[in-house]
């Protein structure tokens, strides 16, 4: 069974850090392109950013320079270090893996389905 955790989140000042974890089982971590998602509140979910197999990264626009995504395979886990929050970044984060499996929720970005995520960590971008 794939399972995601994430981890790491909560209440920031602007222009602060934060450091988020998945942990992932169930599934084959290394062979599989991943990502993180946010729900902002009263909005949709949106693609944040993904990392491949190989590790070449992309990230939306409006966290370009301020959010690393990164992996470390021998432990299973995704990591998102967000640099300089700002009040529009308090989301609750997902990590999800690239999936073909429609049978489960997914977001499409990138022409890639994600899903599988977890119940999320809050990040809350406050002073």
């Amino acid at each position: 069974e794939v399972q995601l955790v994430e981890s790491g989140g909560g209440l920031v000042q602007p222009g602060g850090s934060a450091r988020l974890s998945c942990a992932a089982s169930g599934f084959s971590f290394s062979s599989n392109t991943m990502s993180w998602l946010r729900q902002a509140p009263g909005k949709g979910l949106e693609w944040v950013s993904f990392i491949g197999i190989k590790g070449g990264t992309n990230y939306r626009d409006s966290v370009k320079g301020r959010f690393t995504i990164s992996r470390d395979n021998a432990k299973n886990t995704l990591y998102l270090q967000l640099n300089s929050l700002k009040t529009e970044d308090t989301a609750m984060y997902y990590c999800a893996k690239e999936t073909e499996d429609l049978s489960v929720p997914t977001v499409r970005a990138l022409g890639v389905n994600w899903g599988y995520w977890g119940q999320g960590t809050q990040v809350t971008v406050s002073s």
